[in-house]
């Protein structure tokens, strides 16, 4: 049997959800990927899913083979890859996780990427919350701040710019906060990504200070946060994606500038991994040249 095809089914089942979606996305039928997983399910005497009407689910030795799955198919394609990389080829799909504001930065640009390679496809995932890249089969994640985890490869490609803001009709008849003290006194809207949303940092351009926020309104989605603060209804720590154009329209007040929200380091993660296949390392150098074209990300700019 086809033991890497096998493989790359099985794992398209398990990313998918289900052997009908794997199908589509295969451009197989579903009986074809049943049976191919029946087969590899023989070959490995073991069952790796269990099946029902109405739902999949991993079994212990399916959850334990993950790992060694992925090991094989990287192993054969970074082979194929070897073998005709003079023709250039880059071929494949990448599943590439981004929190929203770079989810949406990145989708605005993919275009030029896949129009370069035609045979390259990206499942772009825009989340809030860093992701079990092993277990949902993820190749790259970009994560903001410091990266704990040390079975991850990490690569820092840029730092971020942010911005304390508020709409004129919230700051119409208060008294705009000049240092970070001040702040606490006011209406706060958190975006509680991963960390903890209510300590905010701020640059005095040597020091960082903190402060403790006492929100009312906290959401778990930057753009929920975007249109909060549109709509007057407190002050807000947000991307420069989502709000450098309006405040230069107006519509936003850039807040404090003399103490700025302190930067966090963009950063690419990855499976550790001794060879990249090539389909992975195009979308990684991909993001280092589109984060590097924003001078507010770009790695010169980091302090």
């Amino acid at each position: 049997m086809d033991i890497v095809g096998a493989l790359q089914t099985f794992m398209r089942v398990v990313e998918a959800g289900s052997f009908s979606a794997a199908a589509v996305d295969l451009s197989l039928t579903q009986p074809a990927v049943s049976r191919q997983i029946s087969a590899l399910e023989a070959h490995l005497n073991t069952r790796l899913l269990h099946r029902t009407t109405s739902a999949l689910a991993l079994t212990a030795e399916g959850e334990q083979i993950i790992p060694m799955a992925l090991k094989v198919i990287e192993a054969a394609e970074a082979l194929s890859e070897t073998t005709c990389r003079g023709g250039g080829a880059v071929a494949g799909k990448v599943r590439l996780a981004l929190p929203t504001p770079l989810g949406l930065y990145v989708s605005d640009r993919l275009g030029v990427l896949l129009e370069r390679h035609r045979g390259l496809s990206v499942d772009l995932l825009v989340r809030e919350e860093p992701s079990d890249l092993v277990g949902e089969g993820i190749d790259l994640e970009v994560r903001l701040g410091a990266v704990s985890d040390c079975s991850l490869m990490c690569r820092r490609i840029g730092w971020t710019t942010a911005f304390l803001v508020a709409a004129p009709s919230y700051l119409q008849g208060r008294a705009e906060p000049k240092t970070p003290d001040d702040v606490t006194a006011h209406d706060c809207i958190c975006y509680s990504r991963a960390g903890n949303a209510r300590l905010w940092s701020f640059s005095n351009g040597s020091d960082d200070v903190t402060v403790r926020i006492a929100p009312r309104f906290n959401a778990s989605n930057s753009v929920a946060v975007y249109r909060a603060v549109l709509a007057g209804n407190g002050l807000a720590v947000l991307s420069h994606i989502l709000v450098g154009s309006e405040i230069e329209q107006g519509r936003l007040v850039n807040v404090m500038p003399e103490f700025p929200p302190s930067r966090l380091a963009i950063s690419v993660v990855y499976p550790s991994r001794r060879n990249l296949p090539l389909r992975i390392r195009t979308v990684l150098d991909f993001l280092i040249e589109i984060v590097g074209e924003d001078p507010l990300m770009a790695p010169a700019f980091s302090h």
